[in-house]
This record gives structure tokens, C-alpha cells and sequence, in this order.
């Protein structure tokens, strides 16, 4: 089982391909087999990783202590530094997408490019946008934590179809993995906990791909305005008949789009 120190913690990853190094970073609740379908398509001229985040899959989390989207971040900077990875691409999905916007403001000279798909800011971009993230996050977490996250997961799911109007099939049971109830309710104070993140958008100044699903919750979308807007060098891209999950639901699209994206910033760059 492939793993490597990162702080406190052995990272489990799967490494395919030989070429630029490009990470995919998972989303709260799920691992690296959200990325199941990157790797076998970008494994044939990169080099394609996915690994656990602390406290999901095959990533432990000692003593099931709280932590915060920050400290993820920086156990991705431990886990670059430790497989020797240079200026990766970083890919993150929703929690992911998280991780790798406090990741590229803080260490973007360490960085060739980025895409963030199906997530949102630290900052609220309007009293609506508090209140429905506030509500959502704790409806979640008072959900999982009473009567335990496998008896949740099927309620959570068919929310998660209520918001995108029913029009995806990727949100269903089998999607994630299993996982312990004070895991999956660690995860999600995680998130919970991600407006409190200080991250300077100016300062990241690799070329971004921004991707959010034609369906994607209100809450999800009406950040996208604002990443075009602060991050300096974006290219925003809308993923079509797709959610939340977008390289699930439409994964040829979702790639073919990051392939594109690699070959003007390479063009731009000559």
C-alpha cells in the first residue's frame, strides 16, 4: 500500500503515468476513487496522482482530532514535498477545491496550474449565501451525527439530487466510500469552518480553470463570479448535463476541458 509521511500522518496515494505531475484532490466524504477516471485518462502523458486526505479512505486521522481546511492544505505541501513532485498541476473538487485555493496562495510559485471545480469561498457573498451554507452544513451534521453517517448517507443523497432539480445520476449510495461517523462529521466541520480561511486570490498567479456543473446547487455557483473576478489569470468553463460531482457526471467532458486548458496555458507560455 503505497503511503508517505505527511506531519502526523501516512498519506495513502495512487500514482499512474510519466510526465508533468497533475494532483487530484478529493472532496469531504468521498477519496482518491473520485479520481478513478482522471487518472486512466491523463495517466498516458502525465504523471496522474490522487491521494486520501487525513481522515478519509486509507488516510488515517489520529485520534480523530478536529482540523481545518488550512491544515489540509499543508499536508498537501508535506505530500508534494515528500513524493519530490515539480510545480504540479493541482485539481481539486468541492472540499478539494478548498484545500487547493489555500494551497495556491500560499505557495504559487510551487505551482504550474490549477483547477477548481465545484467549490466555493472562504467569504460569504451575500446574506443569503450565509444563511444557505450555515443551514445546509449544520442540517448535514445534525443529520450524521445522531443516527450515524451510513443511515445518513441515502438521506443525504436524495437531498443532494432535491438541489440540482434531479437532473444527475452520479449522487448515489455506492459513490462513497464507507467511513466512520466521527470521520464523516469531522469532515464536514471542516467545511463548516472554511469561512474563517484567509486567502489572498491576488497572489495566485498560475493560469486557473474554473469548472462548476450546469446543475450545481446555488450554493456552489454563486461563487464562481467571484473566483473569476479575484483570481488574476482564470478561464471559467461550465460543465454540461453535470452537478456537483461534475468529473462523474460528465467526466469526458470535465477531462477534455482540463486538456484544452493545458494546451493554451502551454501555447501562452511559449
Amino acid at each position: 500500500m503505497p503511503t508517505v509521511q505527511t506531519n502526523d500522518i501516512a498519506t495513502y496515494y495512487e500514482r499512474r503515468g510519466d510526465g508533468p505531475p497533475i494532483v487530484f484532490i478529493h472532496g469531504a466524504l468521498s477519496d482518491h476513487t473520485a479520481a478513478d477516471q482522471q487518472l486512466e485518462a491523463f495517466s498516458d502523458a502525465y504523471t496522474a496522482i490522487a491521494y486520501d486526505v487525513r481522515g478519509h479512505g486509507k488516510t488515517t486521522n489520529p485520534h480523530n482530532e478536529s482540523y481545518s481546511i488550512d491544515r489540509l492544505a499543508e499536508d498537501l505541501h508535506e505530500f508534494i514535498t515528500a513524493l519530490g513532485l515539480d510545480c504540479p498541476v493541482l485539481c481539486g473538487v468541492s472540499m478539494g477545491g478548498m484545500i487547493a485555493q489555500v494551497y495556491a496562495s500560499r505557495y504559487p510559485e510551487q505551482l504550474s496550474g490549477l483547477v477548481l471545480a465545484d467549490t466555493f469561498t472562504p467569504a460569504f457573498v451575500s446574506r443569503r449565501d450565509r444563511i444557505e451554507r450555515t443551514v445546509l452544513l449544520n442540517t448535514l451534521i445534525g443529520l450524521v451525527h445522531p443516527i450515524g453517517y451510513d443511515r445518513a448517507k441515502a438521506i443525504m443523497m436524495w437531498f443532494g439530487r432535491k438541489l440540482e432539480g434531479g437532473n444527475t445520476t452520479s449522487l448515489r449510495i455506492e459513490a462513497f466510500p464507507d467511513m466512520e461517523t466521527v470521520a464523516a462529521v469531522t469532515a464536514l466541520q471542516a467545511v463548516m469552518s472554511f469561512h474563517s480561511a484567509n486567502i489572498d486570490f491576488a497572489s495566485i498567479t498560475v493560469p486557473t480553470l474554473i469548472l462548476y456543473g450546469e446543475h450545481e446547487s446555488s450554493v456552489i455557483s454563486r461563487h464562481v463570479p467571484t473566483l473569476a473576478a479575484e483570481i488574476p489569470n482564470t478561464t471559467v468553463q461550465e460543465v454540461p448535463n453535470a452537478g456537483h460531482a461534475s468529473p462523474w457526471d460528465n467526466p469526458e467532458f470535465f477531462n477534455r476541458a482540463i486538456r484544452d486548458f493545458f494546451a493554451q496555458t502551454a501555447r501562452s507560455t511559449r
